[in-house]
């Protein structure tokens, strides 16, 4: 079992710096799309100048263009659906990206739409003819759910400014269960909830009487030709579920890279990911081992290819699937 620090002055200044990043870029008052995003760079910073080798950070699926053009090598990205699009050009990328996953942080999720029964709405077609809905939903124009809404409402004919000229008013939030929007529920001042991250709302929408909405079929396809997934939301996890729900799959934190990047270097990193396996902060009820990280499971879902690197070193510990 590996050291929780390394030995060597250089690493106990490094966890010094990383504290320090996770204490600034961690301050609740930093907007979504505020400086709260961590970089890391490895390289050699022996010189004048710091010679970047292997520069790591999570964000914007767009930073999918960042990592093709060479200027990161690594980049997390959620839902696993969103790098599915850069791989295949569709949805926000207009061209296919040359994209390779490395690994995939196992998450479980799901996107949800839950509507109050008093709106009489069964199927997101007659949000249209709707006056004065109030919905709730992020904030930030840019997070990846409002993306998922604005890629499915038009396939049923409309748009959230359609809504907005309709009388359509916005309950706003920033983390999932932000107690806003808890706040909304338990007042059922909200009559219709878009949102993943379910395990902090979801269980209280349910308990104030809110209903998931099914995804029609031809929708389900439309969007899965864009990348996303379908996917159950069971009443095993939810028992105040009237019955299953068919739903939109949010689960997956992929670690990609750029097909060019060095096998050498994709192997490096899986290999530092088992090697520091102990002191990664895993989700322990999606987590089954090292194994899955770079196969389709559940908890993992993969559309893209393993880069080639990451997949000899899966094959070498001998994993089965590989």
């Amino acid at each position: 079992m590996p050291e929780p620090l390394p030995r060597g002055a250089q690493f106990t200044r490094s966890k010094m710096l990383w504290e320090i990043a996770l204490g600034v870029a961690g301050d609740t008052s930093i907007p979504y799309y505020g400086n709260r995003d961590v970089a890391i760079f490895i390289g050699n910073g022996s010189g004048e100048n710091f010679k970047p080798w292997l520069r790591m950070s999570p964000g914007s699926p767009a930073l999918a263009h960042a990592i093709v053009r060479g200027d990161l090598e690594c980049s997390f990205v959620n839902p696993s659906s969103l790098l599915t699009q850069a791989y295949r050009g569709t949805g926000l990328f207009k061209e296919a990206l040359p994209v390779r996953v490395i690994a995939s942080f196992p998450s479980w999720d799901r996107f949800v739409i839950g509507v109050h029964p008093r709106t009489g709405i069964t199927s997101l077609s007659q949000l249209k003819e709707k006056k004065g809905l109030r919905l709730s939903i992020r904030e930030d124009a840019t997070h990846s759910t409002r993306v998922l809404i604005d890629q499915m409402l038009p396939m049923y004919g409309f748009t959230l400014a359609d809504l907005e000229k309709n009388g359509a008013s916005y309950q706003l939030n920033r983390p999932p269960g932000d107690p806003r929007r808890l706040a909304a529920i338990k007042a059922q001042s909200v009559d219709v909830i878009f949102d993943e991250g379910i395990g902090s709302w979801v269980p209280a929408m349910l308990q104030n009487g809110y209903l998931p909405l099914d995804i029609e079929e031809n929708v389900l396809t439309q969007l899965e030709a864009i990348g996303w997934r379908r996917a159950n939301l069971p009443k095993t996890r939810f028992p105040e579920l009237d019955h299953d729900r068919t739903v939109i799959d949010y689960s997956g934190w992929p670690l990609y890279t750029r097909a060019s990047l060095p096998d050498e270097d994709a192997y490096k990193i899986c290999a530092a990911i088992a090697q520091r396996n102990d002191e990664i902060a895993w989700d322990q009820k999606s987590y089954h081992g090292l194994d899955q990280l770079g196969r389709d499971t559940e908890e993992t879902p993969l559309d893209v290819p393993l880069h080639p690197g990451a997949l000899k070193w899966f094959k070498e510990q001998g994993f089965k699937g590989y």
